[in-house]
């Protein structure tokens, strides 16, 4: 009761306010996002997504060796498949000498303690840009499940530490860890995106790895037939309980700010790791709003991240990681 209680005491200078501080951000609170290519000596800046690039395995070992220096101890490869390879299917997803095959071995020989999850989804593998197999105008489930689950066998053949699914369809999750279980691949981890909404704030990824959905008369033009109605709640938790259910050690929500009502509710309920992946169109929109001396970058960047944490996020998947640790 005022005045016997001031709230304001405890605010008075920094000293006070970061020793009562209740959520802090460290280097290991972070997924380091990588895009990977074709080529030698390639470090390709991605347009929408300002001082964020595109490596060739030769510089990608480059960039893994200094997140390591930083801290820096988990990272998700994603990679950028050249037309000419791409298919209904997804078939070179399985190829052992593909380029997300390749990418894991260079992360393990440049850093071998470094985590290393993989993305497992045909999109950028595809023809139509979805993340499956599309016969008839439909994005078909079981089939397309039977393949995700080679493609996550491969990549635990190679040598990555989770497989992280980001499909959306029903199933994958049971799907994948019978497979990788039948192959003696008890250790390997699966990371899922088990809230992964159709959301607007996925454009400059798929510039980043060419793998948006394509304009073709009877295929659909976007994701919502698998990926989660952004009006929704408590689907939300049906799929993370589902996916759960189904062996998902880390469970995920996707994108991350508009989501911090989801990530909470999860929090509550679940006894596995939340992580959140603070996605591209974020990023882009606070690197866009800083440029023009309308945010103050560094300021809202980690006011951005200590939320998703305080939400209730045990990891975070963002572009900003390196420029967050150098601050922290």
């Amino acid at each position: 009761m005022f005045p016997l209680q001031r709230h304001r005491r405890l605010r008075q200078n920094d000293s006070i306010r970061s020793l009562i501080r209740e959520t802090h951000l460290s280097p290991t609170d972070f997924i380091v996002p990588l895009f990977v290519v074709e080529g030698k000596g390639v470090k390709d800046e991605i347009d929408s997504m300002p001082n964020y690039y595109r490596f060739s395995l030769d510089l990608l070992a480059k960039e893994v060796k200094e997140l390591w220096q930083m801290g820096l101890k988990s990272v998700l490869l994603f990679v950028k498949v050249e037309d000419a390879l791409k298919d209904n299917r997804g078939v070179e997803a399985t190829n052992p000498d593909g380029l997300m095959q390749r990418a894991i071995k260079t992360v393990k020989n440049a850093a071998p303690e470094m985590l290393v999850m993989t993305d497992v989804a045909l999109d950028p593998y595809s023809i139509y840009g979805h993340d499956g197999i599309v016969d008839q105008g439909k994005i078909v489930n079981d089939r397309t499940n039977s393949f995700l689950a080679q493609m996550a066998l491969s990549h635990a053949q190679a040598g990555a530490n989770f497989v992280a699914p980001s499909d959306m369809m029903d199933g994958r999750i049971l799907e994948i860890r019978s497979v990788l279980e039948d192959a003696h691949f008890m250790d390997t981890g699966i990371m899922s995106y088990s809230a992964k909404f159709a959301s607007a704030f996925y454009g400059p990824f798929r510039d980043a790895l060419d793998s948006a959905p394509v304009d073709v008369k009877g295929i659909p033009k976007d994701k919502k037939t698998y990926q989660m109605d952004f009006a929704n709640r408590s689907e939300a938790l049906k799929e993370t309980f589902s996916d759960i259910d189904e062996g998902a050690d880390i469970v995920m929500v996707k994108p991350g700010l508009c989501y911090l009502d989801i990530v909470r509710d999860i929090a509550n309920e679940v006894e596995v790791p939340v992580a959140v992946y603070q996605v591209s169109g974020e990023y882009a929109m606070l690197k866009a709003a800083s440029a023009r001396g309308w945010l103050d970058h560094d300021a809202v960047m980690l006011e951005q991240l200590t939320a998703i944490k305080r939400a209730g996020a045990s990891m975070i998947a963002s572009y900003f990681a390196k420029d967050a640790v150098k601050l922290l």
